[in-house]
């Protein structure tokens, strides 16, 4: 629950239908520390207030009544993992939130954007990062969706533009649990399924993923949806010298994922390598 609202309480059927038409639940206040050492601390009454950004975050104040400043100072990659952490925690605990100020959001964002996270994932309707994530708010999070979370051209462009121009410091590529696209591959690969139109072209990055999990485990579609995670994510080191660049010198981390649909938890998958 965020502090800043009036106890408005949603239950999960709601917080979905508003994600559905666009206005996303906000439990989440970004940070209102500045990296200046005389900027002043945010309130100590806040429980979901990020850590101290990093020493290379904007020396620019940010008022510290103002949670949703879209001025908001850095983050570091390890803070911004800890707060996806802590995000996903207060969803599977507590899928209720308060209403966001989406009208005073969207006027603060107006002038720019500075997400924090950059999140590739699936487009299942049951798979929304702005919610799975706590209930962040606008402005927050960098999102490309597709079918089965595939790396492609388009992808990794939108991935670059996010590292490098708006300085999200994490990216993280999330699959989950039941992925009908991932299902559809494994289909293929076991039992030599032709599938139509471009279905067929868009599971083909998926394809070698799955065979080399065929008889690697009782759970080929499972095993797979979490190889092609991982595969995904050393991919984007591995195509991209923009993003590769910034992971070594240290400012932006590149995580794989797995979300649980039915219990809500997401699996973070810091090894990579």
């Amino acid at each position: 629950m965020c502090l800043d609202c009036d106890n408005q309480r949603l239950n999960r059927r709601n917080l979905m239908k508003l994600a559905g038409i666009g206005l996303a639940a906000s439990t989440v206040a970004l940070p209102a520390l500045a990296s200046d050492k005389k900027a002043a601390p945010a309130a100590a009454a806040d429980p979901h207030a990020a850590e101290a950004p990093a020493a290379h975050a904007s020396t620019a104040e940010a008022p510290a009544a103002d949670p949703h400043t879209a001025e908001a100072p850095a983050l570091s990659p390890k803070q911004a993992l800890a707060k996806l952490k802590e995000g996903n925690r207060r969803f599977v605990e507590d899928a209720n939130a308060c209403a966001a100020d989406l009208a005073q959001r969207r006027e603060e964002l107006a002038g720019g954007q500075h997400p924090w996270a950059i999140v590739l994932t699936c487009s299942d309707s049951r798979v929304t990062p702005e919610l799975i994530f706590g209930g962040v708010t606008l402005g927050e999070l960098f999102v490309i969706r597709n079918a089965g979370n595939v790396l492609d051209t388009g992808a990794l462009g939108t991935i670059e533009y996010g590292a490098e121009h708006l300085h999200a410091p994490l990216i993280v590529v999330m699959g989950h649990k039941k992925c009908g696209a991932v299902s559809a591959a494994c289909d293929v690969v076991k039992k030599g399924v032709e599938l139509e139109g471009s279905i067929g072209k868009m599971v083909q990055p998926i394809l070698p993923v799955a065979l080399a999990a065929l008889f690697k485990s009782e759970d080929f579609v499972g095993q797979t949806v979490r190889n092609n995670a991982v595969s995904g994510a050393k991919r984007i080191v591995e195509e991209s010298h923009i993003v590769s660049h910034l992971v070594d010198e240290g400012h932006v981390k590149i995580v794989a994922a797995v979300y649980d649909i039915a219990t809500g938890e997401v699996e973070f998958i810091d090894k990579i390598s």
